[in-house]
């Protein structure tokens, strides 16, 4: 390991403030999604350049009108979809993508 048993002792800088651009931009989309909508969870995003790549992937999915994903550091993030969309599409898109739906 780096000399450290306790990772708060690594002093790791908050993703904000972070000079790798994808990490630094910010994780939600800029797109106004509309609040409703199927809602899926994901397994697997880490960064901004993740969500883009979700997002992407889900819009051009046939009948989605709104697409929008919230990332949740160490947890399952969200995808809102609103339209009328199949679910198993959004869901191999999102698989393809390379990605897990939960």
């Amino acid at each position: 390991m780096c000399g450290t048993n306790n990772r708060e002792d690594l002093k790791l800088t908050p993703v904000q403030e972070s000079s790798c651009a994808c990490c630094s931009t910010p994780a939600i989309s800029t797109q106004s999604a509309d609040t409703s909508g199927t809602v899926y969870e994901l397994e697997g995003l880490t960064c901004g350049h993740c969500v883009q790549t979700v997002e992407k992937a889900v819009r051009a999915v046939t009948g989605a009108d709104s697409v929008a994903v919230t990332l949740v550091a160490g947890s399952a993030s969200t995808l809102t979809v609103a339209g009328p969309v199949n679910p198993e599409t959004v869901r191999a898109a999102v698989v393809t993508a390379g990605y897990t739906v939960l």
